[in-house]
Parts: structure tokens; sequence; C-alpha cells
């Protein structure tokens, strides 16, 4: 039997399990020519909303009334504060090491002194002090000083803003900045890498805090999370290459001879979408219209035309189109956050949200509510020759 099942699925073994339906998500889908949905709306139509409407729209599936959405929101401000003694052994972490090193480290600290072994309980909290943990970590990590406590007349990202000890920041500016970022991070299907592993590691009874802490190692990876730091860096190194007045056919010519020598061209290609992704255009979008100037801008913006159009012309690339990552720190740094070792713990700190809802409803409500079981795929034996 375990011949015959080799011989029907030996092309669809080592394949990282792509593609294959194992469970349901409740949160959002992603549609390979529409893109990415949030409980079935377009992420693009709630790209400006508020990331506390978004929350709410992800947690309990539904929009709610105004004063469904004030309750919840005053119970997540109630919540938002970490412990003082989670803080000061967060502030102990050593700054050495890449940002996504320390969160996920941060994440299981703030687990041992506030975690409640409940899952639903757990992922409120978390996701009510994801903004005060993060811009604790990046102070802390960056050297810019004590971090303030949230304050109860600040919205979600309103208060992380003002926290965070960005030098000569404008508040205004990189708040509406953080809360199209975060709104678009928050989820992405059942299967990413990151949600997958988060799923997982729960399905074997482990809390909240160590599951997402797992989550965010996966992350991490420039295969995942860290994509976007590597595609600002790859738009930092055009724009020194050619300078501010580059041309569509330089742009054009720098990517044939990248490709040409087997060289990355990064921000291109998704693993579901076929179309240009919905949240890369709603980030072009916004850099034309607030910094159409800025020359990180300019150059991402040819390379978006160039790469496609170069891509587009090998019949074996079925995903030639810019990615969420191949504008997100463009837009960061032209809004005055110049830090790119901080865009993944951005992305973690968005993401958490959501991978937090999905294993609530894996490990209580999922098969009539007796959860999940654990994960347990099977691998056939293979001698090495």
């Amino acid at each position: 039997m375990e011949e015959l099942l080799f011989e029907i699925s030996r092309d669809l073994l080592e394949t990282g399990l792509r593609g294959f339906p194992i469970g349901y998500c409740t949160t959002s889908h992603v549609d390979p020519q529409k893109g990415l949905f949030y409980v079935g709306k377009p992420v693009a139509e709630l790209s400006l909303h508020s990331p506390e409407d978004v929350i709410f729209l992800l947690y309990y599936g539904k929009e709610g009334s105004v004063e469904e959405r004030a309750q919840f929101f005053h119970s997540l401000k109630l919540r938002s504060c970490c412990s003082e003694e989670a803080i000061n052994h967060i502030l102990k972490l050593p700054r050495s090491g890449h940002p996504m090193e320390l969160f996920p480290a941060a994440i299981l600290i703030l687990g041992m002194f506030e975690g409640r072994k409940d899952y639903r309980e757990d992922c409120l909290n978390l996701i009510a002090k994801l903004p005060h943990l993060t811009a604790t970590l990046i102070n802390h990590h960056a050297g810019w000083g004590k971090t303030e406590e949230p304050r109860e007349d600040l919205g979600y990202m309103e208060n992380f803003t003002h926290m965070l000890r960005v030098p000569n920041k404008d508040e205004d500016e990189l708040t509406a900045v953080f809360k199209l970022f975060n709104v678009l991070h928050f989820d992405h299907g059942g299967g990413n890498l990151s949600t997958f592993v988060g799923k997982a590691v729960a399905s074997g009874l482990e809390d909240m805090y160590g599951s997402i802490a797992s989550a965010m190692c996966a992350l991490a990876g420039p295969r995942h999370g860290r994509a976007n730091q590597d595609c600002l860096e790859f738009v930092e190194l055009v724009l020194k290459e050619l300078g501010p007045h580059a041309t569509a056919v330089q742009v054009e010519e720098l990517i044939r001879h990248r490709l040409a020598s087997s060289q990355l061209v990064f921000g291109f290609g998704h693993a579901v979408l076929r179309v240009e992704d919905p949240r890369a255009t709603v980030q072009y979008d916004y850099v034309k219209k607030h910094y159409k100037d800025h020359p990180l801008v300019s150059t991402a913006l040819l390379l978006r035309d160039a790469g496609t159009r170069v891509l587009k012309e090998n019949p074996k690339i079925t995903s030639p189109y810019p990615n969420v990552d191949a504008i997100s720190g463009t837009l960061l740094t032209a809004a005055g956050f110049p830090y790119p070792e901080y865009y993944t713990l951005l992305f973690g700190m968005a993401r958490s949200v959501g991978i937090a809802i999905q294993i609530v409803y894996e490990r209580l409500e999922a098969r009539g509510g007796k959860g999940v079981p654990i994960y347990r795929p099977k691998y056939l034996y293979k001698a090495r020759n």
C-alpha cells in the first residue's frame, strides 16, 4: 500500500505542501486573480479603515455596530499595557541580534508573566499589547530610550507611533503609513509559513504566546517576512547604480543583466497570485500621491513596470508581477522611517493579529469545538544514495 501511495504521489512530495487543502480559514483568503480578502471583503476596500475596525472584523467575522466596535476598542485599551515586570526583562535582551531574533524572545517573556493559558483571553491580550511590546523592543534595540506607556486617548496605531521614539518624526504622517501597513499585513489566508507554523505548534497545545513566538521565527526568513527588507535594499542598490534620474530603458537593461548573470530581482512573484498584489497596488497609489518626488519612489515605480515587462517574456514564470514587499519598504522610508532592520518586525506585529485569531478558531471552534488534532503529516522513507 505504501509503495502504491508513493507511486501515486511522488511528484507531489517535497513540494512544501504547496496547494494541499488541509483545513478551513475563517478570517481571510487569497484569490489568484482578485487578491486578498478579509472575511469576504477585498483588502483594498479596507486599506484606509482603522486597524481597530479591521481587527474587529477578523475576530468576529462581521463589521459590528458602532456600539459593539466601541466596546471592543475600549476592551483593547484596557489590555494594552505590558506589565512592568515583563518590560524590565525584555529590556535585558541583547541589542546585538536582529530585531526578529528579539521579537519571539520578547513574546515568550510576555507570556511568562501575563499568559493565562486561555487561547481566547491570550489572543485579545496579545493583540492589545503588540503596539507597546513592539515599540519597546524597537526603542531598546535602536537605543532610542525609554518607552512611554500606552495612552487611553489614542488609537491602536496612534499609540504605537507616539510610543516609538523615532528621531525627528512627523507623528501624523508616520501614523497614517503605519496604519496602512498594519491593515494590509494583518492576515493572508491559512497556509502561509508563519501562520501554518503557529497553528501547528498550537495543535500540540502550546499556549498562545509560544505559538506566536514560533510563528515569528518562521516569519523572520528572507523567503517570508524579511523579503520587505531585502526588497528595499534592492531598490536602494538600483538607485545607487543608476542615479535619481534613471530612465525606464536603463532599469530594464539592469534587470536583464541581473537575470542573465543569475542574480536575483527582488519584489516580484507570489505563491498564489497571478496579478499584481492588490496590497502592492494600494501602496503604489499611496506613494504616487504623497511621495512621487522621492528618489526611491521613482526607482520603485520604474522597477514595477520594467520588471513585470521583462519577467512576462519567460513563459515559465507564472507570477511576473510585484508583490507586497516590492514597495512597502520604500513607502516606510519615504514616510520618515528609514530603518529596514525593523520592517519585518512591523510585519510581525501586524501578522500576529491574524495568526492569533486563527489559532483561536483551530483550538476552540473547529470540529464543533473539539479543535484540530495535532498536526502529523506523513513522510515516506527514502534511502539516501
